[in-house]
């Protein structure tokens, strides 16, 4: 039997994912050819906003790929997303503003401009570091990564679920946005970080550097969602899955649950970070409104209306909401929450497992199509005998 690598096993079996990850393979080649090297005259040429608006949706399909990792397998609705993408951001923020040195409106080689106009003596003890790219990247996957466990492991431990759970974690996120508001916290209280000016000693208003955050951005996509696959498909992913569908069952057998609820948790948090870090050089700026609770509940909204717990269609959901969001704020502002709104209102009575969900059905014939199957029996007969 011929070997295949673990990147194509991976796709083996997901027709889906192999037609998502081929199209955001094809566009981080076409994009840059498009920007770069056709004619501003010509049909095919996309501008640089329209590059950068690409970007910051592939940013968006990495985020509802993490979320989708916790509450499309895992069974966790979590309210609080926004919170680890909004420190990511803020990690990647604070690197960028250490590179504008002496540039700056006052001309402070060292203090950023918001704390030279609060008056700031010297560089706060948690900025240090951070005009180091690979300290930055670190606090990235470090920060999200840690209150994720801190709060996972104080939730999980306790048996906290349901509802009670998402409640949680929109708390926490709402207090991080009240406390990322105050001047007083050295990160640039309401008006956050911004005003930008490189990253690597790359000029952050170049075609070439916007074209390579794009590319960036198609890559972490790609690696977020092989992860979030290698976890799902592994014989992890039937205990996860399990635990969704059972988890008394679960505990029953002798798992310690809240061990495996606690990895996924952190993971996606990690991944979550890493979208905010992309999203922040793209945009050029990030404020406490990143925390906002609004903007997680949206998260959700992009899954369940993409299909969760498929990971592409999650990624199809942010990408598709937020296209729609970019044209009818401009065509209908007045009128776009409410759209939003009645939209997932649509998804949630006549498609209730999401564009790839309905997708899926009529594809398949009718029988197979308006059949019912309970995986949770299979997924824990799997595990106890693996076990």
């Amino acid at each position: 039997m011929k070997y295949k690598p673990l990147i194509f096993r991976l796709l083996e079996n997901d027709k889906g994912g192999k037609y998502f990850i081929a199209i955001v393979v094809l566009l981080a080649f076409i994009v840059p050819i498009c920007n770069l090297a056709v004619p501003e005259n010509s049909v095919f040429h996309l501008s640089t906003y329209v590059v950068t608006l690409l970007g910051k949706y592939l940013t968006y399909a990495l985020l509802a790929i993490s979320l989708d990792l916790v509450w499309g397998y895992l069974g966790i609705l979590s309210l609080g997303h926004g919170a680890f993408f909004g420190l990511g951001g803020y990690a990647m923020g604070m690197y960028l503003m250490r590179q504008i040195g002496d540039r700056g409106v006052y001309g402070d080689p060292v203090l950023p401009d918001f704390m030279v106009f609060l008056d700031y003596k010297e560089l706060p003890w948690f900025w240090y570091g951070f005009d180091q790219f690979w300290l930055a990247m670190l606090m990235v996957f470090i920060v999200p990564g840690l209150l994720a466990f801190v709060f996972g492991w104080l939730a999980f431990r306790s048996r906290v679920t349901g509802v009670y759970l998402s409640i949680m974690t929109q708390a926490l996120t709402y207090a991080l946005m009240l406390a990322f508001f105050r001047n007083d916290f050295g990160f640039g209280g309401n008006n956050g970080l911004t005003d930008f000016k490189e990253i690597l000693g790359f000029d952050l208003q170049s075609d070439y550097t916007r074209n390579g955050l794009f590319i960036c951005s198609a890559i972490a996509l790609v690696l977020g969602y092989y992860i979030c696959k290698f976890i799902v498909d592994s014989r992890l992913g039937s205990l996860i899955t399990a635990i969704r569908d059972s988890e008394g069952r679960v505990r029953a057998l002798g798992y310690r649950d809240e061990y495996i609820k606690l990895f996924v948790f952190v993971v996606s948090a990690m991944l979550a970070g890493v979208a905010g870090a992309l999203y922040v050089p793209q945009v050029g700026i990030i404020n406490p409104g990143e925390f906002s609770p609004i903007n997680s509940i949206e998260m959700v909204i992009w899954v369940a209306m993409g299909g969760r717990g498929t990971l592409y269609g999650a990624a199809l959901g942010a990408i598709v909401v937020n296209f729609a969001k970019t044209y009818f704020t401009a065509a209908a502002p007045d009128v776009w929450l409410f759209m939003l709104g009645g939209l997932f209102v649509v998804v949630t009575l006549f498609l209730p497992q999401g564009i790839v969900g309905a997708i899926k059905k009529l594809s398949l014939p009718k029988n197979k199509a308006d059949a019912k199957t309970d995986n949770t029996g299979k997924f824990l007969n799997q595990v106890d005998v693996k076990k």
